[in-house]
């Protein structure tokens, strides 16, 4: 009987020691597994990007992205950075630009109006027409309208589409082609002076509430850099030869939702 019992005890022994051996073996093996994850997590560092704004460097996990570019706050995303480019606005730039002259910073807002093809807006989205016009790469092909303006080269500071989006073509340093052969209050040249926004629409058809909002916007960050801003529309600069932005373009609603003084809008409030 005691064999009996010493020959029990010794195989519950050999068991226990046989499962605890077959459990190290696991531990071991998923050690083995997870260890190199765990340990690359460890030693790969987070990615750093570059504020566009203010150059500050931060984990990209808590910049602001926008069209792969990054901001270090909300605030940065839809400012006016020192380099003169909107932050929130999608950049296209133009090859139409040139420096200003030394010593020249903007104190003038000129407003314009495009449509390309004209009117097309109305039935689809025709905005990258505009885009490529203003960077050279509109095909003359895709309509007939396109042969009469092939080959000019013109640009503007920014387009603010029927839908809202606020596109940027050129720095509000640098001087875009859009104002012409000019004169404001007896100032010629107007583009070396002076910053061009173009709205996407016609003489024949009112803007819509969405370009007004992006409007505004867009001003009270020119007028925070650019004290004692003036403006006009394109038509009041070089009145034999341009209609723009039209009688369809209210000025008291500008300058009711801009708060801009009327003594900065010298060619008055009403539509022309």
């Amino acid at each position: 009987m005691f064999k009996w019992l010493l020959l029990i005890a010794g195989a519950y022994l050999f068991y226990r020691w046989l499962k605890g051996k077959k459990q190290l073996q696991a531990a071991d093996k998923k050690t083995h597994h997870s260890s190199p994850n765990q340990a690359q997590k460890a030693i790969d560092p987070e990615v750093m990007v570059q504020c566009q704004h203010c150059k500050l460097h931060l984990p990209k996990s808590e910049a602001k992205a926008f069209e792969e570019r990054f901001y270090c706050s909300q605030e940065h995303l839809n400012g006016l950075d020192q380099d003169g480019w909107v932050g929130s606005a999608k950049w296209r730039l133009s090859p139409n630009q040139d420096i200003r002259p030394e010593g020249v910073s903007p104190d003038l807002v000129v407003i314009h109006h495009i449509s390309l093809p004209p009117g097309e807006f109305k039935t689809q989205n025709s905005s990258q027409y505009i885009i490529d016009f203003f960077q050279n790469q509109l095909d003359v092909r895709a309509h007939p309208y396109f042969e009469e303006i092939a080959g000019q080269k013109v640009s503007s500071h920014f387009l603010i589409t029927r839908t809202g989006e606020l596109v940027q073509f050129v720095s509000t340093q640098n001087k875009a082609w859009h104002a012409g052969v000019s004169s404001f209050m007896g100032r010629e040249k107007c583009n070396d002076f002076s910053i061009g926004i173009e709205l996407e629409g016609d003489g024949d058809t009112l803007f819509e509430d969405a370009q007004y909002q992006v409007l505004k916007t867009l001003t009270q960050l020119l007028a925070s850099r650019y004290p004692n801003l003036q403006f006009a529309g394109h038509s009041d600069i070089a009145p034999d030869r341009k209609t723009d932005p039209g009688t369809h373009f209210d000025w008291k609603k500008f300058q009711n939702e801009t708060g801009i003084s009327p003594e900065n809008l010298p060619y008055g409030l009403t539509p022309r």
